[in-house]
């Protein structure tokens, strides 16, 4: 059942579920894309995560309620078309000791050789569930659980930008150098953060996402740095 919550004088959250799973996710995605097709210039801003939505919006168009009462009548609990989710996207990465800090720690924890850790990591479908903590940072769900692992218990000061990490079952890649606590595997010399982009982010929620291997000289080829 949905819910509303008042999240600020110009905002509200929508939640749709109370725990993350791919079709909690789905259905926060389809929502996401149908109210920002509407293109109400009353709304503001709006920001999906697991499970929920935040709307702000234009305090001289809508109250509190009339926002929630104008949203109910849009909202949608079924998806009719999964298609519609988002894109198909490739993302080249390089998977290696080198830039991949964390393989090792991976591979011993999990009891799967490095080998087989790229396999499974680059041989699953992710989904964009939601885009925070950084500008163009791309949550990725779901890691398959073979290779799940938590987060560094001390997170590094400096993660490079382009980054490939893992933390529990989610995916990600450093839209920039910054600190975090994410196991990195490998990087890719693609843009994750990019301002002439829709949202300033390569990749959007609802975006399918794949990664693809590639070898150390077509990283460095492509601009990717070591």
């Amino acid at each position: 059942m949905v819910k509303f919550k008042i999240a600020s004088v110009d905002s509200i959250i929508i939640y749709f579920a109370d725990f993350i799973s791919k079709e909690n996710a789905s259905i926060v995605q389809y929502n996401y894309i149908l109210l920002k097709n509407l293109k109400n210039r009353g709304i503001i801003d709006i920001t999906p995560s697991y499970t929920s939505i935040l709307v702000h919006y234009d305090l001289n168009c809508f109250t509190s309620e009339s926002i929630m009462d104008s949203l109910k009548q849009h909202l949608c609990l079924k998806i009719e078309k999964e298609e519609d989710e988002g894109r198909a996207v490739e993302v080249p990465i390089y998977y290696d000791l080198e830039v991949g800090f964390d393989l090792q720690r991976i591979s011993d924890l999990s009891d799967i050789s490095i080998e087989e850790i790229i396999d499974i990591h680059s041989s699953t479908l992710y989904s964009v569930y939601t885009i925070g903590f950084l500008p163009g940072f791309a949550y990725l769900g779901e890691v398959d659980a073979k290779i799940a692992t938590p987060r560094l218990e001390t997170p590094r000061t400096k993660i490079p930008k382009g980054s490939l990490g893992i933390a529990d079952n989610q995916s990600a890649i450093y839209p920039m150098q910054s600190p975090g606590g994410w196991n990195i595997i490998g990087r890719t010399y693609l843009d994750m953060f990019d301002k002439n982009l829709e949202g300033f982010s390569y990749l959007n929620v609802g975006d399918r996402v794949k990664f693809k291997p590639i070898s150390r000289d077509e990283f460095l080829t492509n601009g990717g740095v070591i």
